[in-house]
């Protein structure tokens, strides 16, 4: 097993994405601390069903925006597994509005969730990575960094600032044996996008992209493990700074 011995943080892991790389981690030998604010009951089947099946993960409620709550957070669980070993940076929101109509609290709001997150986890796990030698941080932006994207423009920002932010820290923390990398996903069908759009607009959302991937399917969340653990693995031990983009061949870079 490709984790095995080593504490992962995963946040916004309730569902979707992080559900995913959270049973993947587990699986993998991690003990896995699944992070969520909204979603406490999904968060805990998630736990329930790594730990039935013979892995170890625990809940950790906490809204990552927030600095108070993410010290807290990851003391909580330094305390309890001795140190942190992997960070994914999953949580993240997604609304769609016009340009001419996003507010400047709607900005604030994305930038905070989906941007400010990514920086107060990963400067609450360094002081145990640094004292280790050794921590890997996996962000997660998105293929609409590369594509750009109608009626998300406060989202793309976000995402383009996560890919920015990686790569700096990369440079940061390096000679603390931290790699730092970020991952792309493509148009991933998610538990939530089933829950906002109807049948016809996901039929048209298939056509659109089995025309503009190489695969001629929608991406799935099991899609993307096997890249959440080659970054999260001694396999990526010399990569760092770079974006790892998963989305069937849509945008190529």
């Amino acid at each position: 097993m490709r984790l095995s011995g080593k504490t992962a943080i995963v946040t916004g892991a309730a569902q979707s994405i992080g559900a995913a790389v959270a049973r993947r981690y587990a699986a993998e030998g991690a003990v896995v601390a699944i992070v969520d604010r909204a979603c406490p009951e999904l968060a805990e089947a998630v736990v329930d069903e790594i730990n039935a099946s013979g892995g170890e993960a625990f809940f950790v409620q906490a809204d990552v925006s927030r600095e108070d709550e993410v010290r807290r957070m990851v003391r909580e669980i330094a305390d309890r597994c001795g140190t942190v070993h992997i960070l994914v940076n999953n949580a993240g929101i997604d609304p769609r509005k016009r340009w001419t109509e996003i507010t400047a609290d709607d900005w604030d709001q994305v930038m905070g969730v989906n941007v400010r997150s990514q920086f107060l986890c990963a400067k609450a796990v360094h002081p145990y990575m640094q004292a280790q030698r050794y921590g890997k941080i996996v962000n997660v932006s998105s293929v609409t960094f590369f594509t750009g994207q109608a009626n998300f423009v406060h989202y793309v920002a976000s995402k383009g600032a996560v890919v920015g932010f990686t790569r700096a820290l990369a440079r940061e923390v390096a000679g603390d044996g931290i790699t730092v990398n970020c991952l792309t996903p493509g148009a991933v069908l998610t538990e939530t996008e089933l829950a906002k759009v109807g049948s016809e607009e996901l039929k048209e959302a298939e056509r659109k992209l089995a025309e503009w991937q190489s695969f001629a399917r929608r991406e799935t969340p099991a899609d993307l493990e096997g890249a959440f653990v080659f970054l999260a693995s001694p396999d990526s031990d010399f990569v760092t700074g770079q974006t790892l983009n998963v989305d069937g061949g849509w945008m190529m870079h």
